[in-house]
């Protein structure tokens, strides 16, 4: 379900996973770069929303801003600052015309006209659709923010709080109650930080303007499901302006897929029931795989002179076949399982800690396909769990690169015969693949990592 961080060394450039796994769209989606990945769509490539925006769900502002008047960023042709004036003038024909669909759903004519009249486009929504992010997060500052000793403290408070229904859903589903409380802490601080704009509102405009208009108008009337089944209240459902809400931050098609009724009152309250909302997102992280006993993952020292080619989500290999590359745990801890399989991450490169991933990490990228955003997950559970801060030091040395050195990185690597897409200043798995050739190519740890000394050798000084 979740969002975020720093270019090419945090994620894979693929969208929210929830179009395979579940849930939401957070406030960190608000908080690094420029997309949306919650719900499986994505506004641009790099997770997140535009740094200086304020997080979602951040409390109060200081009012609606307006839509921009301008052409999205996309260059999309529904993106036109013409075409959005001509979809919002049609907004209510455009809601009308779902009623259909909706019946089809078994939505009751009178809960389609109870739950739309009176809606309204947010076309401010246009411009977060098509942000364009300047600059983005470093995995350190992001870790900074999430994994603190104030969000620890009241972590503990809520699995003390809450343990009848933590110690229930670990029985009941085999999922780590200290995973499912991170996933609580960091989507939305514990429920301080869930957005507050009307899921309706947000999707039915995203359903009836711009670009996503196919996959807003499922996710609108899974909303008007959930309104006439009863589960929620329309001013329960308020979130972040592509539609997740509550505390875990379900879509409104993932809640349809993954919501429970935990405690038997015939209702399936994500928002303000804690037996639902542990229970619902324990299903949906054991429905996506979820392997009851084991890690996300271990930091590792990995040594000198290390091939980092190998460091590829898709050249998994046993523990012990990494321990035989010389690759250890801190302080030479044993690995409990050393038959596991496990991924290599270098997300700083080779002058940061790296991290063997196992499947549940995996899991928790079905949730948000973020790799930061799942390297903050485990990493929050185990402090939650009297865990440690990580052992070796992040590279703070480094810089993050604006967008135009992102592009221009890019754009030098096209020009070497290294990167065959279309630069475009965000960084994916794509862009980490030529880099890794260009630094093999002159010596370097083939780490792909996108600091500003490999800009600098890019344009040769």
């Amino acid at each position: 379900m979740a969002a975020v961080a720093a270019a090419a060394l945090l994620m894979s450039g693929h969208a929210h996973a929830q179009s395979s796994g579940g849930g939401p769209l957070n406030f960190l989606d608000n908080l690094f770069t420029g997309t949306f990945s919650k719900g499986g769509q994505t506004a641009a490539t790099t997770p997140g929303a535009p740094a200086q925006t304020p997080p979602s769900g951040s409390g109060p502002q200081s009012g609606p801003q307006p839509w921009s008047g301008e052409d999205g960023a996309s260059g999309h042709p529904l993106m036109t600052a013409a075409a959005i004036r001509d979809a919002a003038a049609n907004f209510d024909g455009c809601v009308a015309a779902m009623w259909p669909d909706a019946a089809r759903r078994n939505i009751s004519q009178d809960s389609f006209q109870r739950f739309t009249t009176g809606l309204s486009p947010d076309l401010r929504i246009m411009d977060l659709l098509d942000a364009q992010p300047e600059f983005s997060k470093s995995i350190w500052d992001y870790l900074d923010i999430l994994v603190n000793d104030n969000r620890l403290t009241k972590g503990r408070e809520v699995l003390a709080k809450y343990k009848a229904q933590f110690d229930a859903t670990e029985k009941a589903y085999g999922v780590d109650r200290y995973i499912i409380a991170s996933i609580w802490g960091i989507e939305s601080n514990y429920s301080t930080q869930i957005g507050d704009r009307s899921v309706l509102q947000s999707t039915a405009t995203l359903a009836c303007v711009g670009r996503r208009q196919a996959y807003f108008k499922d996710e609108f009337l899974s909303a008007l499901e959930i309104l006439h089944r009863g589960d929620l209240r329309p001013e329960q459902m308020r979130g972040s302006w592509a539609g997740a809400f509550g505390p875990t931050q379900f879509m409104p098609t993932a809640f349809k897929r993954f919501a429970v009724d935990a405690d038997g009152d015939g209702r399936r309250d994500v928002v303000d029931n804690p037996a639902d909302l542990i229970a619902s997102t324990a299903n949906n992280l054991k429905k996506d795989g979820w392997q009851t006993g084991a890690s996300w993952g271990y930091e590792v020292v990995v040594p000198q002179g290390f091939n980092y080619m190998l460091a590829d989500r898709a050249k998994a290999m046993t523990v012990a076949q990494w321990q035989g590359l010389g690759v250890a745990r801190p302080n030479n801890q044993p690995f409990p399982q050393p038959a596991e399989k496990a991924y290599l991450l270098a997300p700083a490169g080779a002058a940061g800690p790296g991290f063997l991933m196992l499947q549940n990490f995996r899991v928790i990228m079905k949730y948000n396909p973020a790799e930061a955003y799942a390297l903050a997950i485990g990493h929050f559970a185990d402090r939650l769990r009297g865990g440690q801060p990580f052992a070796q030091p992040w590279p703070r040395q480094e810089r993050e690169l604006s967008r135009a050195e992102r592009l221009e990185l890019q754009q030098l690597l096209a020009n070497r015969g290294f990167y065959k897409g279309t630069p475009d200043g965000q960084f994916g798995g794509q862009t980490r693949e030529a880099l890794r050739g260009f630094q093999a190519s002159i010596g370097a740890p083939a780490d792909g990592f996108a600091s500003a000394d490999v800009l600098e050798r890019l344009r040769g000084r």
